[in-house]
């Protein structure tokens, strides 16, 4: 991973096409899931982009598509959930890559003592995923890392670690927001496009590296390495971006 050169990326086109990171790209990040508030602005921001991009924006996130839907109520807009793990399509078809683990109940079960020692720790199960977020109790994150690491340590499991702010995830391996960015572009009307990343957080390496290789937009959120190759500093600026293709649009 290599940090970004500074900067603000280029002014933005709507012949491009977009794939946006939700939680610390286009809402601020909040103490739990359930917490987060999106507010109309962000609503008509989004509704506006898709439909004068001509439907060539997706949003790439790692909730599940139904906890999307509720939030965003856009139904022809493109969502990928789980980190790609499932991926509704611009024609409203929806792709499901990977079953629930095999071990879930027998992690959830692991787990079930150790959330009770430590009211500070959330377990979010998401059918496809376990998530366990210490973002309440950050001085358990050493802890954390090493206790779900060991149930993606057996490869004939085919479970993988995925990492986030404050956030251990245990996931189906080989499918990410990377994968989930090279279907879309596969199809219309986001194919033959020059694809753009945004993201935060470590789960959006994979959407950045993908557009990297198709020398796309990739646009990192904040402070941290990354392989992005364009920053902004936070939500706000996100929005002001973004906004900035819908200018003489209206």
């Amino acid at each position: 991973m290599k940090i970004t050169r500074p900067g603000r990326p280029p002014a933005p086109s709507l012949n491009w096409a977009y794939f946006l990171d939700v939680d610390g790209t286009l809402i601020n990040i909040a103490d739990t899931p359930e917490a987060v508030l999106v507010d109309q602005t962000l609503l008509d921001l989004i509704e506006n982009l898709h439909r004068a991009s001509g439907g060539a924006m997706a949003l790439v996130s790692g909730r599940m598509i139904a906890d999307l839907q509720s939030r965003i109520k856009l139904p022809q807009l493109p969502l990928a959930g789980l980190h790609g793990l499932e991926r509704r399509d611009s024609s409203g078809r929806l792709w499901i890559h990977a079953a629930p683990p095999a071990t879930k109940s027998a992690i959830k079960e692991a787990l079930a003592p150790v959330l009770a020692r430590h009211p500070g720790l959330l377990l979010e199960d998401k059918g496809l995923t376990l998530a366990l977020h210490y973002r309440l109790a950050p001085r358990l994150a050493g802890y954390v890392h090493r206790f779900m690491g060991r149930f993606a340590n057996a490869p004939e499991q085919g479970l993988e670690l995925q990492c986030g702010k404050y956030v251990v995830e245990i996931k189906p391996a080989g499918i990410d927001k990377g994968t989930a960015v090279a279907e879309y572009l596969a199809e219309a009307p986001f194919k033959d496009r020059r694809p753009v990343f945004i993201g935060d957080d470590l789960n959006d390496e994979h959407g950045f590296a993908e557009v990297n290789k198709l020398d796309g937009i990739s646009i990192k959120v904040g402070k941290g390495p990354s392989c992005a190759r364009f920053r902004l500093p936070d939500v706000a600026a996100v929005h002001h971006w973004l906004g900035e293709a819908l200018k003489g649009t209206a």
